[in-house]
């Protein structure tokens, strides 16, 4: 049996499974998982918008009820789509359709600049901004002794008030007057370009990794989450190294791209 139209019915409760029913159909006898069946079809609500962002579910269990499935068959359907970053669980809120998944093309620019472009509205919480003797991996990319003074600045990035990036970034004491309002209003590529300083090229590696209890905690993730990670070594005109940055993102919220062609 299938339905077609749109009828959304939405309480305070979130979303209700009769309107769901009208437009998702389980198939038994396809060789498809029926958790699978599930999430593919949420799935397709939630891109073409008729799950727009911020919208509320109604609890799995309803759910579960509602569609003839087993109660662990609907958790494995959401967990899907968590994911996928489609959808968030939030204490006291219940499952929730979460903005849409930032998508980076892998450039020289900062981080700041690529959410205004794509109008996401960046803030940032400078979480401290200090000068400290450089360790010897601190030192090695950016070419100064290994104890010198660098200015060490931790940050949080807020794309739409929802925490998306902590960046760890160090540089030479002596480059860039920093301060916490400056870094709160501007991307740090910005500030360099202000003072003066041309970026020219930038050697950078991404990877994954678990996140830690702090950064979890940071980022609004549960403990263990898997984050993206980028290390970046920025050079001005000269080669000389100005900047570097090791940042981690939110899997569940934020991808890197690339464009390849073959030679």
């Amino acid at each position: 049996m299938s339905h077609t139209g749109v009828h959304r019915q939405e309480s305070p409760g979130g979303v209700g499974v009769e309107s769901l029913a009208q437009q998702i159909t389980i198939d038994r006898g396809s060789p498809v998982p029926l958790y699978f069946q599930f999430a593919q079809q949420l799935q397709n609500l939630i891109e073409t918008g008729v799950l727009p962002p911020g919208t509320r579910l109604s609890n799995e269990v309803a759910m579960a009820d509602q569609f003839g499935l087993s109660r662990p068959t609907m958790r494995q359907a959401m967990q899907h789509l968590v994911d996928k970053g489609l959808l968030a669980r939030k204490r006291g809120v219940g499952t929730q359709v979460v903005t849409n998944r930032i998508r980076r093309q892998l450039e020289f620019t900062s981080l700041y600049e690529d959410l205004a472009r794509e109008r996401r509205h960046p803030t940032t919480e400078v979480l401290s901004i200090v000068t400290a003797p450089a360790d010897r991996g601190i030192a090695a990319a950016l070419r100064v002794d290994e104890g010198a003074e660098v200015v060490a600045i931790e940050r949080l990035r807020f794309a739409d008030d929802e925490p998306i990036a902590i960046m760890r970034n160090h540089l030479p004491a002596d480059l860039v007057e920093l301060t916490r309002a400056s870094l709160g209003g501007a991307g740090l590529y910005q500030l360099l370009r202000r003072a003066g300083i041309s970026l020219s090229t930038a050697e950078q590696t991404i990877g994954a990794r678990r996140a830690t209890t702090a950064e979890a905690k940071l980022l609004d993730e549960t403990r263990g989450a898997t984050l993206l990670t980028m290390v970046r070594t920025a050079h001005d005109e000269s080669g000389r190294p100005v900047e570097y940055g090791s940042h981690v993102y939110r899997a569940s919220r934020y991808s890197f791209e690339m464009t390849v062609a073959a030679r």
